[in-house]
Formats: structure tokens, sequence, C-alpha cells
């Protein structure tokens, strides 16, 4: 998503900000497709290795002031974090905010990490922090939404993908998030306010045709066949894969059907879109989910 949702979030190049994104659902049906990585793992661009080679550069023999510094890790940092370099991305992050302590952009990432290592508490302050330094940061509302999905408070999170879907009622990333955190509370709810959020979308969109998913107005071979069309990158057919194959293992996953919701899990991390809501947390899934994967 390009939210790439997803996150539940897009990487930029040196001197942008990067802003992280979530994605959307889906539901069950079988094929001998489904099962399996329809595309080649997405490598590193060659042209992120030549701007990461620049930064390294600048950051060894430039002078900067501590405000460009501070910018430069930030840089350098997403560009880590794009190709999967999670602890140097970690890194960069925490030295920018040394030069620059009101980095928003910044705690937005090591909230994302704390979340992906169950760290809750230290998550919930870091994007506490991006909304009291930025109160339109509107992805910290998901990805502290996501924080407290995954540290079981429900209620708080469901508020905070409220808010984040109420930023722009016409993405289907946003509705389905909030379908994903209400349904914890009440499944029956959740499929009618996804079905009233439906009738704000444009039908020509990808994350559209997830929602139409959910809703089973379409089947799982259905969203594999239109995930075909329509590209306009050439790494897109492999994002929305990342996608589908998350939130196909989600559906799964609601039904109990565990081996299989963990193999598109590791579909989903097969692709290697790091910067992906989907790809972030189908490591969690997989970890929250072991002790069910080992039951006879």
């Amino acid at each position: 998503m390009t939210y790439k949702l997803r996150s539940v979030s897009l990487a930029m190049m040196t001197g942008l900000s990067l802003l992280l994104t979530g994605c959307v659902s889906t539901q069950p049906a079988a094929t001998a497709e489904q099962g399996k990585l329809m595309v080649a793992p997405v490598m590193p661009d060659y042209k992120l290795e030549v701007t990461l080679a620049r930064l390294n550069d600048i950051l060894a023999s430039a002078e900067l002031t501590p405000e460009q510094r501070a910018r430069f890790h930030y840089d350098r940092g997403v560009i880590y974090d794009s190709v999967g370099l999670r602890i140097l991305s970690r890194i960069d992050f925490h030295q920018s905010l040394k030069l620059q302590p009101n980095l928003a952009d910044a705690y937005n990432f090591i909230g994302i990490y704390y979340t992906q290592e169950g760290e809750f508490e230290s998550a919930y302050e870091a994007f506490d922090a991006v909304l009291e330094l930025s109160p339109e940061y509107d992805y910290a509302y998901l990805n502290r939404g996501i924080a407290l999905y995954y540290g079981q408070r429900d209620e708080l999170a469901v508020a905070d993908m409220q808010s984040f879907y109420q930023a722009n009622e016409q993405d289907g990333y946003r509705a389905l998030w909030l379908y994903i955190t209400e349904v914890k509370r009440d499944a029956e709810q959740a499929k009618l306010h996804l079905a009233e959020n439906r009738s704000k979308l444009d039908d020509s969109q990808w994350s559209t045709t997830l929602v139409d998913f959910y809703l089973g107005k379409l089947s799982r071979d259905q969203v594999f066949q239109i995930a075909k069309q329509g590209l306009s990158h050439p790494n897109e057919y492999a994002e929305r894969l990342c996608e589908a194959y998350f939130y196909i293992a989600k559906v799964a996953q609601k039904q109990g059907n565990y081996s299989d919701a963990a193999n598109y899990f590791r579909l989903a991390l097969a692709t290697n879109i790091y910067d992906f809501v989907e790809h972030r947390y189908a490591r969690v899934e997989l970890a929250n989910m072991s002790e069910l994967l080992t039951q006879p």
C-alpha cells in the first residue's frame, strides 16, 4: 500500500520527507497460482546504491550544520530502511534526533521499529512525539493504531484508525485499516461500516478491489488477476502482491487456517517490499502465530 499499510506504509530520496502508508485486505478461495510467489523478489535499485554512496561521502567529509547533518542521517536511514537494513537505519534515525530533536519523521520510524519488536509503550511514546511535533501528521495515527492493535489495546486502536480514516475518506486503505481494528470488537458491525465506507471509493483504484474482496464482491482469483492490470511502474505488481498476500493471510488466520496464513505471510516477506506496512508486520504475525503452528 503505498503507503505503502500499507499500514501501516513510501521511501523517498535525499532531501525529501517520507510518508508511510498502509494497505488493505482480502478473503478466501484456492488455486495452484495462489500459494506461490508470482513475481521475482524486488532487488534494490542501483540508483539507491548511488545515492547511498553520495550520502556516505557527504556525511564523512562535508562541512554541515547540525540541521543539515540531521537531515542527511535521516535520508540515509530511509534508504537503509527501504532495502531492509533496519539496524543501520535505526542508528541513523537516532543520530538525526540527537542533532535535531524535533524531527517528527525520525520519531515515526523509531515508533514503527518499536512496534515490530513488541516494545509497545516505547512505540506509543514515539508516535505521541510525532503528533506533538506535527499534529497534522496523519500517518502517525495509522502507525500508532497498528501499535495499539498489536498491543491488544483495541478501543484506542479503533480511535486512531478512525482519525486516520477521517483525514481522507476516499482512500480505500484507510477504510480497510479501520475495518481491521474494528473487527476485533464486533465483526458484524465492522463489516457494515466497511460496506458504508465503500460508497465513497473510486471503482478504478486497486485499494477498492481489496475492499470489494473483503465485502465478498470479488473472489481471491479475481483479486490476483486485477493485480496485474493498469500497472504504472516496474515494481508495482510485486507491491500489490505484497499487500494481497498479507491480507489474504489475515483472513485465513481469522478463519483458523493457520498453516495457510503462515504461507501467505512468508510470501509477503519474499517480495522484499521492505518499506510496506504489510511486509513490516508479516514477520510480527508469524511470530505471534508460532505457538499455533507447532500445535498438532
